[in-house]
This record gives structure tokens, C-alpha cells and sequence, in this order.
């Protein structure tokens, strides 16, 4: 059994980025023990004082992304007194970004929240996204940068919603044996499209559960094993006819897709570019 601790949060703006990473990092340890204690918008000493006697009455270890020197300095403090570790995660990654870049890092907080071009342009990639699901709106699909193409419940929209709201216009559409998808997806020019396929038996289990939810009868041709076979076959022939680009989600998370998708990206820029040497499986 593993021992319980305190885990403090402590952030200047909403503490977004700083929840991600402790998750991310205590994503390494099986069945920790954790106590979480977020405490977002720090901006000054003295809001930092009146989170003090929490600190004290629950130590551990202290995690911050503070810039406001006053703050800072009473938080390290405070930390120093009372035998608390506190780790400041952002400065390694600022420290070396300063050398890099040959500038100093200004220290505002909350800057990456800011509602500035790329904030709007992540608003609008969302909203085309959620106008151009399950092939809806076909005849804009030339604006999308990222086409997603598959069988009923390949994870296509979740993947569009993730992606979208890393800031790529995506627009996906279900492939049905019995209802070709329009002329329009065999001409497009500007936007990628990446086939996304899964085991027939993992896809037949999904679609069961999807009809469970509904409380809908589960004997029709939706969860057919051999009707879903076919069907995957049938996706699988036109991405290969069409050498699009082919990601098995069968044992993928969403982000797992998603980063997976990105690369392409990355890699179809890059040889746009004459910059990229060779393709590597997904």
C-alpha cells in the first residue's frame, strides 16, 4: 500500500498547464496515493497568505508555475520553514528557451491564455469542426486541413474534437458500404484525409455497448461479426486505392490518435517542403 501525500498546486492564471503535467507525471505510479489541493489565480502575497495555514496543516509536496517575485519568494519561504519541497516546474524549460532564444522571458502570468490570434483561430477551427461532423457540410470540406474517414464508431469524432481544439479545422465522415461518400472527398486538394480502422472484434464490442446506452436490441447487422468484418475490409480497400495515410486506433487513447494524426501532418508539410526523407507506420 502505498503511503498518502499531499500534492499543492499552486498557479498564477488557472493552473491548466500545471494540472496537466502533475497528471501526466503521476500517470508513472500505479495506485498512488494522492490528495490533490488546487489553488489557482496566486497573484499576490497576499492571497499566498491566506493559503498558508493549509499548507501547514497538510504538508507535502508543492508544486508552482508563479512569476509574481513577492508571491514567489513567500511561497519559497514558507516552503523552507516548514520542510515542504517545492518545485518550480516551469524553469528548467524557461531557463533553457532564455538561452536559446537569446532573450529573457518576461514572466506575465496567465500569458498563454491570452485571447489572441491563435485563441480565435482555435474558436473557429472548433466551430467548423463541430459544423462538418459525420459528413455533414461536404461541399467546405476543401477548407478543413484534416479529413477523417472511417467506419461507424472508429473514434473519428472525438479525434476531430481533440484536433480541433489543438487548432486544426477537421471535418470527418462515417464510410458505408451501402451509401458511397461524395465525389468531393476523391478530389480534395488542400486538406489531409487519414483513414482510421479497427479490429472487427474491438469494433463489434463498441458498437454493443453503444446500443446497450440507447436501450436498443442488439441483434442486427450493426454488431453482425461478419458484417463488420466486411465493412472494415471495405474502409480498409478504398484508403489503400486512394494511398491515404492509415492509423489503427484498436489500441489508441483519443491524444494517442490524435498526436498520431498531427504527424502526419507534420510529415506531409515537411515533404511539401523537400525536407522529409521517408514515411514510418502508424
Amino acid at each position: 500500500m502505498s503511503q498518502r501525500i499531499h500534492l499543492h498546486l499552486l498557479s498564477d492564471s488557472t493552473g491548466e498547464t500545471l494540472e496537466m503535467l502533475a497528471k501526466a507525471a503521476l500517470a508513472q505510479f500505479d495506485d498512488a496515493d494522492v490528495v490533490r489541493h488546487f489553488w489557482p489565480m496566486v497573484r499576490s502575497k497576499q492571497h499566498l497568505d491566506r493559503i498558508v495555514p493549509e499548507l501547514k496543516a497538510n504538508p507535502g509536496l508543492v508544486l508552482f508555475t508563479l512569476v509574481n517575485p513577492e508571491a514567489r519568494g513567500r511561497l519559497e519561504e514558507v516552503c523552507a520553514q516548514n520542510g515542504l519541497p517545492a518545485v518550480p516546474i516551469l524553469d528548467r524549460v524557461t531557463e533553457a528557451l532564455e538561452k536559446a532564444l537569446g532573450q529573457q522571458a518576461h514572466g506575465r502570468p496567465g500569458k498563454q491564455h491570452q485571447m489572441d490570434k491563435a485563441y480565435f483561430e482555435r474558436v473557429e477551427a472548433i466551430q467548423f469542426t463541430i459544423a462538418h461532423d459525420d459528413g455533414v457540410g461536404w461541399e467546405n470540406w476543401e477548407e478543413a486541413d484534416i479529413l477523417l474517414a472511417g467506419v461507424s464508431r472508429s473514434s473519428k469524432t472525438p479525434t476531430s474534437i481533440y484536433l480541433a481544439n489543438r487548432g486544426y479545422k477537421v471535418a470527418n465522415i462515417p464510410l458505408v458500404v451501402e451509401s458511397p461518400p461524395p465525389p468531393k472527398l476523391f478530389d480534395l486538394k488542400g486538406p489531409m484525409i487519414v483513414g482510421l480502422t479497427t479490429a472487427p472484434e474491438r469494433l463489434v464490442q463498441i458498437r454493443r455497448n453503444r446500443l446497450l446506452t440507447l436501450n436498443e436490441k442488439s441483434q442486427t447487422d450493426y454488431v453482425d461479426n461478419e458484417r463488420v468484418k466486411s465493412e472494415v475490409a471495405f474502409a480498409r480497400r478504398m484508403f489503400a486505392d486512394n494511398g491515404w495515410p492509415v492509423i489503427d486506433v484498436t489500441r489508441r487513447s483519443i491524444e494517442e490518435t490524435a498526436a498520431a494524426v498531427i504527424r502526419l501532418l507534420g510529415e506531409r508539410e515537411q515533404r511539401e517542403q523537400g525536407l522529409f526523407e521517408g514515411m514510418k507506420p502508424i
